[in-house]
């Protein structure tokens, strides 16, 4: 059995500090800092700005982050997965749709939600209550051009949303690529649920190629798959002809978060070993960084001055991945680790 590490190597930098899980952390080209809280622990806010001093200010206002038990999506966030500043210098903001991985899915609660940065005002809302199912768990995006590619971690599948024309489709439904089949780990442990039964994460981790042609993405289990965007983005592809397109790429491990450099590095948790990986274009696989602090590293964030940001969540002890038991131990962190790669310019700047 692999041993996890034991030592904290001093290039992870803790950066910012909490009392609630987060989940995901984005940085603006002006250096603002925002994080996403998916309520997997308790109730509260679910996208906040850091201050200087790293306090947690509820953003875009209060009113978004208001906690309803009836999960209202009017004007409210009802399950905010994750978040980014996209190419166009905006905050899109995933609302899952749904209070849970396998929990109903809320009418109209599935959004993305475009804040612009200059007002701190809500801008576009994009509706996905069309491409959802009944337990769909809308889980995270990436951008192409006008496309944007969305993944469902509650029904196996990918969404994609044309920005220009509007149009919303769903693909790849329930195909092997799409779908989890095989138990996720972290520290070399089963996660179950609080009925204890193996949790189920669908599609999760996605990442656009800095040319913009190939699309990577995965189960929360791996492996990772790729299919080309020009595939992606015909309408009149058949869901036969698109199956037929998708390539296994690499066995990844459980995966918490991905990101990507300007030179097509894609950076990859490892939740079973407490890890970050580092596979190029050609599937060469490195080790950025191993550390006893890397408890669940989820969704990170690449910034322009070459710093990865590893949010660290510890989800694997919440109750919802731990057999109902809630295990957490507070505070959780944001760590930073210099780099020195650039973002993916498609992504973002």
């Amino acid at each position: 059995m692999i041993e996890l590490p034991t030592e904290n190597d001093p290039r992870l930098e803790a950066t910012y500090r909490s009392d609630r899980v987060w989940s995901g952390v984005t940085t603006s080209a002006d250096g603002r800092v925002f994080v996403s809280f998916p309520n997997a622990d308790r109730p509260g806010i679910q996208v906040a700005e850091l201050g200087s001093d790293g306090q947690h200010v509820p953003y875009p206002d209060a009113a978004w982050n208001s906690v309803r038990d009836d999960h209202d999506p009017d004007g409210a966030f009802v399950q905010v997965n994750g978040l980014r500043i996209g190419p166009d210098g905006r905050l899109w903001i995933i609302d899952a749709g749904a209070p849970g991985i396998g929990r109903p899915a809320v009418p109209g609660g599935a959004r993305l939600i475009v804040v612009n940065l200059s007002t701190d005002s809500v801008g576009d809302i994009y509706d996905l209550s069309p491409a959802v199912r009944p337990h769909s768990y809308l889980d995270d995006l990436r951008f192409n051009g006008d496309q944007v590619y969305l993944t469902d971690a509650g029904e196996p599948g990918l969404i994609v949303l044309d920005l220009g024309s509007g149009e919303l489709r769903r693909v790849l439904e329930d195909h092997p690529s799409t779908t989890d089949q095989r138990p996720l780990y972290a520290d070399h442990r089963k996660a179950r649920g609080p009925e204890g039964d193996e949790v189920l994460v669908h599609a999760d981790q996605l990442e656009v190629s800095p040319d913009g042609s190939q699309l990577y993405y995965q189960p929360g289990s791996g492996p990772m798959s790729r299919i080309a965007t020009r595939w992606l983005d015909d309408p009149s592809v058949t869901p036969g002809e698109l199956s037929d397109q998708v390539e296994p790429w690499l066995d990844t491990p459980t995966t918490g978060g991905t990101a990507i450099d300007a030179n097509g590095v894609i950076y990859l948790s490892d939740t079973n070993q407490r890890r970050v990986l580092a596979i190029s274009p050609d599937r060469e696989v490195e080790t950025v960084v191993a550390d006893p602090r890397l408890v669940w590293a989820d969704a990170m964030w690449l910034d322009s001055a070459g710093d990865l940001w590893i949010p660290v969540p510890q989800l694997n002890r919440t109750a919802g991945f731990n057999g109902g038991v809630q295990a957490v131990e507070y505070p959780v962190w944001i760590y930073k680790m210099h780099v020195g790669a650039a973002p993916a310019p498609n992504d973002h700047r």
